[in-house]
């Protein structure tokens, strides 16, 4: 540049500060600087379409509104132009050279006051520019306003000290900037590579984006597209790019709103689980943007983590982002959108599990794990989620499943708990002696089979106004029930529960008779605050020095005919009544999951079947 031409200016000193900050200390990824630069072009695009709906007389007024990228590997150079607004003289220096709009001024003296890094302290302060110095020794910028008696310039700095502006011949409306890219940067010299960040961060700018002549984002941002001009196809095409997914998605949440925040939401739900095939826990898949600029492609913390399986994306124009777009500078904001975004969500999922459940318990049985760790973990959504469980019941058939609302449904007058018992399968669970006396009744049980249902029943606790409860646990109250065979006496059955609580001495806290049996002779009932027998394995396999010992309480049957016998061998033959004694206890152990040794167990079974022999 001749110095015969050149006008020389000094940077104000805050701008020095902030390029210094920019350069060194700001941006935690380098190639941010495209995206920068994109969605300043767009702006400039965006302002001289408001220019042209009010003035007649715009230079240039049949340029093609887009942005222009070439990438000249050979001089080590990328070149970024618009065809927007433009500058006049005062107006780049007034942009690039001083604080008049930037707000750096406020931000400087913000972070001094503050005393905090400049990555939590930057706000909007319309700085992107300056990022071209992480990646350029010398930054050109050719401009030219849209008035007919603007002048073509070029800008001209390396970004230390200050910059030059000249005249400039052949200069179109708009904005070309010229990167003379640093040595250790020349990979942005590289067309595959200014592809792929203008395919990552800008390809739903709302301008065409052209690199060496050929249109990059083709795909258009149907979220800010009103519904009923999208078709169903367009909407699974999206999925796929958005996603990089091969199925389609199950169901779709597609919304805008203007209050409290500005928010356009494109969500899609996946046909298919990934953590069920092996690909571990996947990251967030809802990307975050800000008037159509990528900000977060896996925000952390957006959403709750349950719903790290949605894909899609949130765009809110009301973001105050830092001066990178890398970061959220208000979190409760963000934590708003997150809930606004969360309830959504679920209300979509509560219409459709409504609209057709067959659908649904076919997805949910993909999914299921997402929705229980959801009650488990996601306080504020515990209820919403809580609507769509699914599980077997007492009252389904084998592989039908219910909701809690449907076992509300079917509940008795005046029943005020959910009951629900813990097994490792249903047949199982059909099995042991806890479900007779609710099968007598016509009270239906809840079956959880899953290794975690258990820290769901737990984390739930209850579900409109109704208590969750274990019918394994002592504490049931049940009303009384026509039950056929003749009872011992109140008189024998107290003697009978005095002497097997002599016998089993502290294995048991109490033996009593009970309302729960019908067909089997004694129950174990293990205290409301004991670990069941599936929460006792898992703990027992994080940790082999594991140790629980369960104190039981006994509830015998005096209606069975072994109850009847024992009641009358424990006086006439106490060797062989302990016995069976001590064998009635390990059977209600085994059926309880609490009997860890089996030898004695094995040893008085075959005693008791050489005395049966005679």
């Amino acid at each position: 540049m001749s110095d015969a031409t050149a006008e020389k200016h000094v940077f104000q000193a805050e701008i020095q500060q902030l390029l210094d900050l920019v350069v060194h200390s700001l941006y935690t990824d380098r190639e941010i600087f495209l995206r920068e630069l994109i969605s300043n072009a767009s702006d400039a695009m965006e302002k001289l379409r408001h220019v042209e709906a009010t003035e007649k007389d715009v230079h240039d007024a049949g340029l093609p509104l887009q942005v222009e990228i070439i990438a000249d590997k050979e001089a080590g150079t990328l070149t970024i132009q618009d065809h927007g607004i433009g500058m006049t003289h005062d107006e780049l220096v007034e942009n690039l050279g001083t604080i008049a709009h930037s707000g750096t001024k406020a931000f400087l003296q913000a972070m001094k006051d503050s005393g905090k890094s400049p990555e939590t302290m930057i706000g909007q302060f319309g700085v992107g520019f300056y990022s071209a110095f992480m990646v350029a020794d010398e930054v050109k910028v050719f401009t030219r306003s849209w008035r007919k008696d603007g002048e073509g310039l070029v800008w001209t700095s390396d970004g230390t000290s200050g910059y030059e502006i000249e005249p400039a011949e052949g200069v179109a409306r708009g904005t070309k900037i010229v990167l003379k890219l640093k040595e250790d940067q020349k990979e942005y010299a590289e067309e595959y590579r200014v592809k792929h960040l203008v395919e990552t961060y800008s390809n739903f700018v709302g301008f065409p984006v052209m690199i060496d002549g050929k249109r990059v984002n083709e795909v258009e941002a149907l979220w800010l597209k009103n519904k009923s001009e999208i078709s169903d196809d367009e909407y699974k095409e999206f999925y796929k790019f958005q996603a990089k997914a091969f199925d389609e998605p199950q169901y779709r949440l597609h919304f805008s709103a203007d209050a409290p925040l500005e928010i356009n939401a494109l969500v899609f739900v996946p046909s298919e689980n990934p953590e069920n095939m092996g690909f571990g826990k996947v990251d967030p898949g809802v990307a975050l943007y800000c008037k159509k600029v990528l900000i977060d492609p896996e925000p952390k913390g957006l959403l709750p983590d349950w719903m790290r399986f949605l894909k899609g994306v949130i765009d809110s124009a009301d973001l105050p982002l830092n001066i990178s777009r890398e970061t959220m500078q208000d979190s409760a904001l963000v934590r708003k959108i997150g809930t606004v975004i969360s309830k959504r969500v679920l209300k979509m999922f509560d219409k459709e599990a409504d609209a057709d459940p067959e659908k649904w318990r076919a997805f949910y049985k993909k999914f299921d794990r997402f929705f229980k760790e959801g009650v488990a973990t996601d306080f504020a959504n515990k209820e919403a989620l809580a609507k769509l469980l699914r599980f077997e019941t007492s009252m389904t058939e084998a592989g039908e499943v219910a909701g809690l609302k449907d076992y509300l449904s079917r509940a008795k007058d005046g029943q005020e708990e959910i009951y629900y018992i813990v097994g490792n399968s249903r047949d199982q669970i059909e099995a042991s002696p806890y479900l007779e006396a609710f099968k007598t009744r016509g009270l239906e049980v809840i079956y959880f089979t899953d290794a975690v249902d258990e820290y769901v029943a737990d984390s739930l606790a209850e579900f409109d106004g109704k208590k969750l409860r274990s019918i394994t646990k002592g504490g049931v109250d049940l009303d009384d029930a026509e039950v056929e065979g003749e009872a011992l006496s109140e008189e024998e059955t107290t003697a009978l529960c005095e002497f097997l609580k002599t016998e089993f001495g502290d294995k048991v806290t109490k033996v009593g008779a009970g309302k729960r049996l019908v067909d089997s002779p004694v129950v174990a009932l293990v205290p409301e605050d004991a670990m069941t027998p599936q929460m006792r394995q898992m703990m027992k396999a994080m940790d082999e020095n594991f140790s629980d010992e369960v104190k039981v309480e006994l509830e015998i049957n005096p209606r069975h005919e072994l109850i009847k016998r024992l009641a009358s061998a424990k006086d006439d033959n106490a060797d062989l009544a302990k016995m069976v004694a001590g064998q009635l206890l390990d059977n209600a152990l085994m059926a309880a999951g609490l009997l860890e040794d089996a030898r004695d167990t094995v040893r008085r079974m075959n005693e008791l079947m050489a005395k049966a022999l005679g």
